[in-house]
């Protein structure tokens, strides 16, 4: 069962996507506590999330977490699942208000949710890749039955 949740394929230029994701989602998930009135506890308050005093630090602690499992390559399948449910979230909580303003506001300001999306959606799809410790631990650490 673990190996399934480890599966990856060896491609050498997953890392790109998985840098991305996982340094935003890092940088996100420090920032809500680094300034907890304007993108922790404080932000969910303002859109409305039901307690926001343990959700805020919840997500933050997930974005932290999900973020550093991503960059080294570790459950990147796992990392994936829980990010990217905390992206879709974030998307129909702070981004699909705005579209009663204009597409366009919608469109700029969704740009890194989306770009977020898509790569949290990437890794849930391909795994951490060749530059992995999921792909090492497939080429190392195989198994024994025991009977």
């Amino acid at each position: 069962m673990f190996t399934g949740i480890t599966n990856t394929d060896n491609s050498k230029t997953t890392i790109l996507i998985r840098l991305m994701v996982g340094a935003v989602f890092l940088s996100e998930g420090i920032q809500k506590f680094l300034f907890p009135d304007a993108l922790g506890v404080g932000r969910f308050i303002k859109i409305g999330i039901i307690y926001p005093e343990f959700f805020a630090p919840f997500v933050g602690v997930v974005e932290i977490v999900g973020g550093l499992l991503l960059l080294v390559g570790l459950l990147t399948r796992v990392a994936s699942v829980f990010l990217f449910i905390d992206i879709c979230v974030a998307i129909i909580t702070t981004k699909f208000p705005m579209l009663h303003t204009s597409f366009w506001t919608f469109a700029h300001e969704a740009r890194v949710d989306f770009c977020m999306f898509i790569g949290s959606m990437f890794l849930l799809i391909k795994g951490g890749g060749y530059c992995s410790v999921d792909f090492n631990q497939k080429k190392t650490g195989k198994r024994k039955s025991v009977r």
